[in-house]
């Protein structure tokens, strides 16, 4: 099973979101403009749920994975 991480980034870019700083372990701190908020992204997203989980946290509704 492949990462799901880098079509996740694709689609937060797609959507202005941008990294904003290092996180804990091997994760990522990025900032949606949609919403104004902060939201972490694991660097190896093996879940579609997870994934979507991403997505809806940056305020992202119009794209899922299914």
């Amino acid at each position: 099973m492949s990462s799901y991480t880098p079509r996740v980034k694709v689609i937060l870019k797609r959507h202005h979101c941008r990294y904003d700083r290092p996180g804990k372990g091997d994760h990522q701190i990025w900032y949606s403009p949609i919403n104004g908020h902060k939201f972490p992204v694991d660097s190896n997203i093996r879940s579609r749920d997870l994934a979507n989980v991403v997505l809806k946290q940056a305020g992202i509704t119009d794209e899922r994975f299914n």
